[in-house]
Formats: structure tokens, C-alpha cells, sequence
């Protein structure tokens, strides 16, 4: 209340120093109107949830009052190009209307699910959004494997890429690269335990 006190005393100065004699008018009625302004904006302007810019605010009043004209005219809701032929604007600026007015209301992170959304004994949305992604883990060995495996020999390199790349057998590797498939498991052993020390000693 103290506020809108404060924002009604900021009007009435304004009024008075606009307001002229010479124009015949009543102090009162002249002060009036803009005192109801100086309120009206301090609403618009501390009721939103998120900082919108007042144009936004505005556009959004418009779309309210246009899409309420429009759907009595045509008995249904009217499109994105309608609503801009009624207010003379681009259809983008409807869009970017649109989307300004979700700035109006937010609902908490720690609310509830309402029941009639069938929330009842749910956990809040906080605790819904997102999960925990393994792969954010695969992601850092991966970056940490790079320079590991760039500093192996040639041979055991083609190995793993044999193996772990194109998806071939021991055997098959062997055949490939004309040894035998015991040798390729204990190159492959060997490298697979360089690789693991090298990322332990990394942790």
C-alpha cells in the first residue's frame, strides 16, 4: 500500500508540473488521470514474474484485446496472421507477443503437481526435470583416452581400432594382420591395462 502511495505522489507532482490555468481546467480533473497512469504502469511493471520490456507488456494488452474481438467475429481463435492484420504489426511481432506473455506468471520448482493433474503424492517439478546422463562420464574418459591411445605404438593403435571401431574378432584381427589370434589377445590385454593404469592414475 506504502508503494502505490508513493507511485500516486510521483503522478500528483507530475500533474502539477504540467498542469496550466490558462487551459480552463479544474486541477483535479486535469491530475486525475495522470496519477491513474503513474499507478496503472507501476502494476504492469512489478506484476510480471520475469523482467519483460514495457513494448512487450503493451503488445501483449493489444493481443488480449485483439484476440478477444476477433474470436466473437469469426466464432473461433484467431490465427498468428489474423491477430497482425488487426493490430497492423508483422506477424513476428504477434509471435514475440505471444511468447512474452509466459514472462507473466511462473510456477515454482518446488510446487506441487496440482491434483486434478493427477499429482497426487507426486514429487515437485525440480525433482522430475532432468536425470542422471552416464554418458557425461564416457564423455571425460574419452577425453582423457585421446592422447593415451595417440601415444601407443602404430600396431597396438590398429588393434583397437580393429576391435573396438570396426567391431572384428581376434580372429579376425589376426587374419588381418597375419599373426596369430593369441598374439592379438596379448597385445590387446597389454594395451587395455596401459589404458586402465593410465586413467586411474588420472582420478
Amino acid at each position: 500500500m506504502e508503494d502505490i502511495v508513493q507511485v500516486g505522489t510521483i503522478g500528483l507532482i507530475k500533474a502539477i508540473d504540467r498542469f496550466e490555468l490558462s487551459r480552463g481546467v479544474e486541477f483535479p480533473t486535469f491530475a486525475m488521470p495522470t496519477i491513474i497512469g503513474e499507478i496503472k504502469r507501476f502494476f504492469r511493471d512489478t506484476s510480471w514474474s520475469v523482467h519483460v520490456p514495457r513494448r512487450l507488456q503493451e503488445l501483449r494488452l493489444d493481443l488480449a484485446r485483439a484476440t478477444d474481438t476477433l474470436s466473437q467475429r469469426l466464432d473461433r481463435s484467431p490465427t498468428v496472421a489474423e491477430l497482425a492484420e488487426e493490430l497492423g504489426i508483422a506477424p513476428e511481432e504477434v509471435v514475440e507477443g505471444m511468447a512474452a506473455s509466459n514472462a507473466y506468471t511462473a510456477s515454482s520448482l518446488d510446487a506441487q503437481p496440482a491434483e486434478e493433474d493427477g499429482g497426487g503424492g507426486e514429487a515437485a517439478l525440480a525433482d522430475r526435470l532432468g536425470y542422471e546422463d552416464d554418458g557425461i562420464t564416457g564423455i571425460e574418459y574419452i577425453a582423457s583416452l585421446k592422447p593415451m591411445i595417440a601415444s601407443l605404438p602404430a600396431r597396438e593403435r590398429q588393434i583397437l581400432s580393429l576391435r573396438f571401431v570396426s567391431g572384428m574378432t581376434q580372429s579376425e584381427i589376426g587374419e588381418e594382420l597375419g599373426i596369430s589370434q593369441m598374439h592379438v589377445s596379448r597385445l590387446l590385454a597389454r594395451t587395455l591395462t596401459r589404458l586402465r593404469q593410465g586413467l586411474t592414475l588420472e582420478e
